[in-house]
């Protein structure tokens, strides 16, 4: 169910942006992004804390403790409506400065820009206080029922963009409101779903003074890692706004989609997965979260590497098919956006085993520390002239640093071994990778571009993956047990 919904996202998503894009024009796209962005900003306070709510409701999940769970979530539901109110009062405050003194918007949709601040500033509000339902739904792995959620959020908000074709008043208005209005319909689901299926689940207006100093300790550490991140994705959008207009942050803004969009393959693996590493340590299986680890390092590139890797050799030819406009230097955005991706994801189940283990002071101030000079960095390079591009060449080398970093601190915490996993993990995803593009980059580079060799480079290109994935990537018992349900799944359907 999370690879229907996965599949199903993603060409919907790829699809409203290009319609976005066609209906809102190059600019008004370019300030959704940068005024979107920075209400994203003020994830620093949340989202610290959304990550230390996950881990407490899945570790009970895995203790079995209902009392306390049940405690875990009416405290979280009411830190989340605090946190809620305060994040929109510093929006009225501080964002409303911001973007009409600061920001480099046309004075002549200055009007619009507010109105998608408001617009953005509630929708946030409303997904705040669906952590810790959405983190019910996920910990105790229903996923069928997120998958469906999922697809009726994406069906609604792709009415909502449409709706853009026959809206002859300010179009980027409508959109900002039709989006916080599909948050509140969502917003209800979840709340409906998790009230009848998990007895957790029952509002009490209460605080639970000792666990919210657990939740507290964990989220102040969490939140200097989070606020590195945050200016990592939407700080470095400020500044790009700031030096190159908003022109440049509608072409960030469509590389965001493809990463997003690419992601999607990752994120559902991640989303069933997670729950399990936690519950594992949980319950002191700690060989099981190991291996959960390492295969779930592998498995997530290799999933990404299948739909990227096509996207990266034939980014110019994509970017025309999908948009009728394609701003300046969004093709070298999106190679490189999914590059520092592919880095990413070969490390993502390190975080869930340091939140498991509740050691996380070592780590936050080192990846956030990290994660914090791509913004530092950025600014310093656009100072000195250097080009837009440079952002994004700026995080891949600091994301290779990330990740040797998440591997030497964590196996401190629990351990795994880091000779092993750059053997089982690192070596064995960069032989993958290599085998997989030799192929298909010899063709690119021999063939004119159009649509007949961008099929036949992408066919070639998914073919070369999956073959270099059976016989390089998977182990002996690994490739057994594919053939082995693959034959079950061919004869179930003779």
């Amino acid at each position: 169910m999370l690879y229907i919904r996965m599949i199903f996202i993603m060409i919907v998503n790829l699809y409203m942006s290009r319609v976005i894009l066609e209906t809102l024009g190059v600019d008004d796209y370019g300030i959704y992004n940068v005024v979107g962005g920075f209400v994203t900003l003020f994830t620093v306070l949340s989202g610290s804390l959304s990550n230390a709510i996950s881990r407490f409701i899945t570790i009970e999940i895995g203790r079995n403790n209902d009392e306390k769970l049940h405690k875990v979530f009416y405290t979280s539901v009411n830190v989340m409506i605090l946190l809620a109110l305060l994040i929109l009062l510093l929006i009225e405050i501080v964002g409303i400065w911001f973007l009409n003194y600061k920001m480099q918007i046309p004075d002549s949709r200055l009007i619009a820009a507010n109105w998608v601040l408001q617009c953005s500033a509630f929708t946030f509000v409303v997904n705040l206080i669906n952590i810790p339902y959405n983190g019910c739904i996920i910990a105790h792995e229903k996923m069928t029922a997120f998958a469906y959620i999922s697809i009726l959020e994406v069906m609604l908000k792709l009415f909502s963009v449409l709706l853009l074709y026959f809206i002859k008043e300010d179009r980027l208005i409508f959109y900002g409101v039709m989006l916080f209005i599909v948050s509140v319909v969502i917003r209800v689901c979840y709340e409906l779903y998790c009230s009848r299926h998990f007895k957790e689940c029952k509002y009490r207006m209460r605080i639970d003074n000792g666990l919210l100093r657990e939740i507290f300790s964990m989220a102040s550490w969490n939140m200097f890692g989070a606020g590195a991140g945050v200016l990592n994705n939407h700080g470095v959008n400020l500044l790009i706004n700031l030096f190159f207009g908003v022109t440049v942050n509608a072409a960030r803004g469509i590389a965001t989609q493809v990463n997003s969009a690419v992601s999607q393959f990752t994120t559902s693996f991640t989303t069933a997965i997670n729950p399990q590493i936690t519950k594992s340590y949980a319950s002191g299986e700690i060989d099981k979260m190991n291996g959960l680890v390492f295969k779930g390092a592998r498995f997530s590139f290799y999933l990404m590497l299948l739909i990227s890797l096509p996207i990266i050799i034939e980014t110019p030819i994509i970017l025309k098919l999908w948009l009728k406009i394609v701003p300046e230097h969004t093709v070298v955005f999106s190679r490189l956006t999914i590059v520092c991706a592919l880095i990413s994801v070969l490390t993502t189940g390190l975080f869930t085993v340091s939140m498991a283990t509740g050691k996380i002071m070592k780590y936050q101030i080192v990846i956030g520390s990290l994660a914090l000079s791509i913004f530092v960095l950025s600014y310093i390079s656009f100072y000195l002239g250097a080009p837009v591009e440079a952002t994004y060449i700026i995080a891949v080398l600091i994301e290779i640093l990330i990740m040797f970093a998440r591997i030497i601190i964590v196996n401190k915490y629990v351990k795994f071994g880091v000779g092993e996993f750059f053997c089982k993990v690192i070596g064995n995803v960069l032989c993958v990778s290599i085998t997989s593009s030799l192929l298909p980059i010899i063709m690119y580079t021999h063939v004119d571009e159009s649509i007949f060799s961008f099929i036949l480079v992408s066919v070639v290109t998914v073919g070369s993956t999956l073959l270099s994935v059976y016989f390089i990537g998977l182990y002996k018992d690994e490739r057994v047990f594919l053939t082995t349900i693959i034959r079950k799944k061919i004869n179930n359907l003779l």
